[in-house]
Order: C-alpha cells, then structure tokens, then sequence
C-alpha cells in the first residue's frame, strides 16, 4: 500500500459529488473531513478539485477538461500527491497519474494507511493487513490485466501470467494466514468474554473523533487510556470496570471509531474486535453535539451497526461535547431531542460533573430487571455466597442465628438459581426498582 512519508507531502483533494445525490450539498463538509484524513496521516493539503459529474468517467473518473485543472493545481501548489474522496478503480488511478505526473490515492486506501501507521497491538496490525491485502489482490488482477495478450504461443505466455500468479498465490497464502490468526484470537475472546459474563457490559461506539475514548479515560478515572484530537486515535478496544456508586459497577468498552464511506474490508477485518459491541448488553451511541453534519454521522455509525448484526442492540445516545455550544443552542437542541431520541443524555468529559448524565443512565440501566432481596443462606455456603457478591448487588449483610441475612440487588435469574440451591429469596414491600 502507499504510505504517505517524509518529506511531508502536500496534497490535492478532489471531490465529485453525483448531480442527482445528496453528497453534492456536503462536498464542502466532506473534503474538510478528507483533509483531516490528510492531515492525520502526516501530510498537508495545499488546494482543492471538485467538480459535479452524471457518473464517473470510465477512464479518469473527472471529465476530460477537470483533469486538465488538477493538472495545472499540481504545478500551481508544488503537490505531490492526489487524493480522491471516492473510491477508484485501478485504471482509473493510473490514468490521472499517467496525466498528472503526480501519485494518486482514494479515501478508502487513505484510511487503510491511517490504520496501518495507528495499529499498536499484534491483532489490530493483523487486522489491517488483513484489509490491506484484501483491498490490493481484485486491483492487482487487474493491474497486470494488459499482459492477456500474451495468451497462446511458446515461450510468451511465462512472464506476465506466471508473476500474477505467483503475486496472487502469496496474497491469498497470506489471507488465509491471517484470518487463520484472528480466528484463533477470536476464540480467545470468547474465553475472555465468559469469565465476565455475569457483569452489565455497555459498548461505546459512535464517529471517529466524537469523544469515546474521553469518556472512558473521565468516567473510568483512568488517566492511561489515549486521547488525541486526531481521526482513529483508538483501534484496539479497551474495557475498564466502572464504579457507578450504590454498589453497582459497568463494564465499559471503547471500540473504534467508524467514518463515512469506511472500507468494507476494514469493517470485514476488524468484526472480531467489533463483537464487543454484539455481546454488549447496552451499546452507548456518542455523538458529537458541537458537530454541524452530527446527523449524518449518526446515520453512518447506524449503518455500520446494521452492518455487524448489532441493529436491535438497545441503545442510548450520548451527546458529547456540550461544553463546545452556546447554553441557546444547547437548550434547543436538548428541547429538540424529547421528541426526537427521548431518553437522550448530554455530557462533557472536561466540566465539571459533566458525566453525571451519563453516570445516572448506566445505573439505571445496569439495575434493569432486578429488584432489591432479602436472602437467607448458612453461613457455610460459601460458594453461594460469592455468586451473590458476584452476579447481584450486596446492600448490606449480617448474621442472625446462625444464617447469613443480605439484603442485595438481584435478577429473577439469580432469584432462581438461590432458590434451587437452598437458599430463601423474599422480597420486602419496600422494594426499590
């Protein structure tokens, strides 16, 4: 894949929205979003192309006269690198290099080369390679398409057609590999995922750069967990325990961010992290609220969602970065939400208290379906005692004639189970809910 290095190199966005769709209202927002990409990946963007096409050119996706334009932008601005906001073809790359003299990429290909340079943990490297190659094999078929005409005759067919072959034969050798690899940590998963089964897990998910990983690091008092003003800061899912207060406690996971026009290889590849989000009793959608297009990034993360089998998910919409509005907007927005997301929660991870929302929604959720018990064991059964501290919410405990007393939180699930073993589950009038 082309990585973008040093010196740093100074890029061309171009944007060819369809006349007919709704992109061509957002090209603005769109390549703003793209030059963050750039920038992201260490380079700078010195000018911008766009144009409204019927549909692409087979050849050089703009129209003839266009090229011509980014041609003349590259000599203008000294760039050293196109990039297009949307995918290419092979061919078609070649061509606008072929014409421009100046190298070509795609947005999908730039985010596989963010992911690629952002990757820490072996799984995360693994999965980007992954979606790398995948990505490269369909483009090198075609690449050395041109040598079919070698097809036939003694000595001539060896050169082209046996590289592709053997060019080919590496790739899916190495595809296997790989996805042989996450199988095997997606099995360690699943072990990982069964010793915390018992516990309320809540996934966050939302856009790239909407403030996840700042309400992990605010919420989780956990100063270690990474945060940059930058698009993929965080890859590799990361889980922290969660003190909600009044004996309750959350597992909360951060997971990836998504983006517009994401990689279909990349979803692909990264599915074995993204369960998390599957075996999450309750998926925390963030949006950034200080965002102007926040309603179609919400959209793409719901696709991406749909996606990963996670569409029935229960779900809870976390408007982040209400520090960033004026109280006027704030209000209208909060206003506008009651009808719109009801149940809707507003957080800052850097004001004071700003969590607090936040806080209140998980408490309330995690204590779902359980009420507040009176159970009675011997005091020798330990076993049973430490399911109870493990699986529900101990209020309080004492001895009374030789049996254990607590007053605890539980499910109708581990009402059953103490039941079955011996011990007398009562529930007092005075039941919280």
């Amino acid at each position: 894949m082309i990585e973008l290095k040093t010196p740093v190199e100074r890029a061309i966005l171009v944007g060819a929205p369809r006349k007919k769709s709704n992109a061509r209202h957002s090209v603005a927002e769109h390549l703003e979003e793209l030059e963050r990409l750039v920038d992201t990946a260490g380079g700078v963007v010195v000018g911008e192309v766009t144009q409204q096409i019927d549909k692409p050119n087979p050849a050089t996706y703009l129209g003839k006269g266009k090229v011509e334009e980014l041609r003349l932008a590259i000599d203008e601005k000294n760039a050293s690198l196109i990039v297009f906001d949307d995918e290419l073809s092979p061919s078609q790359g070649k061509n606008i290099e072929d014409a421009t003299g100046q190298r070509v990429m795609d947005r999908a290909e730039l985010i596989l080369d963010i992911f690629a340079t952002r990757a820490r943990s072996s799984e995360a490297k693994m999965q980007v390679e992954l979606a790398q190659l995948q990505y490269m094999l369909p483009r090198l078929m075609r690449m050395w398409a041109h040598l079919e005409k070698f097809r036939g005759g003694i000595g001539v067919r060896g050169p082209g057609e046996t590289q592709l072959e053997t060019d080919r034969r590496l790739i899916n050798g190495r595809i296997k590999l790989l996805k042989n690899r996450l199988d095997d940590v997606q099995k360690s998963r699943v072990v990982q995922r069964s010793g915390r089964r018992d516990a309320f897990r809540a996934s966050l998910v939302g856009y790239t750069n909407a403030g996840k990983s700042s309400i992990l690091r605010s919420i989780g008092n956990a100063p270690e967990v990474f945060v940059e003003d930058r698009l993929f800061a965080t890859l590799d899912p990361l889980t922290r325990e969660i003190d909600l207060g009044e004996n309750s406690k959350v597992l909360l996971t951060d997971t990836v961010g998504f983006i517009r026009k994401l990689p279909h290889n990349l979803v692909a590849s990264f599915r074995a992290t993204l369960e998390e989000v599957n075996e999450a009793d309750l998926l925390l959608h963030v949006i950034d609220a200080s965002h102007p297009n926040w309603e179609e990034q919400r959209d793409v993360v719901d696709q991406v969602l749909a996606e990963l089998g996670a569409k029935e998910k229960p779900v809870l919409c976390v408007f982040s970065k209400v520090d960033a509005l004026p109280a006027l907007e704030l209000t209208a927005l909060q206003l506008r939400m009651v009808n719109l997301i009801p149940n809707s929660v507003f957080v800052s991870s850097i004001a004071e208290g700003g969590l607090e929302p936040l806080r209140r929604a998980l408490l309330t959720a995690a204590r779902e379906g359980t009420e507040i018990a009176e159970i009675r064991l011997r005091a020798e059964d330990g076993k049973l005692l430490a399911e109870i501290y493990r699986t529900g919410s101990v209020l309080s405990q004492r001895n009374d004639d030789g049996q254990l007393v607590l007053r605890a939180r539980v499910d109708e699930q581990l009402a059953s189970r103490l039941t079955r073993s011996g011990a007398s589950v009562a529930y007092p009038r005075e039941t919280n809910r």
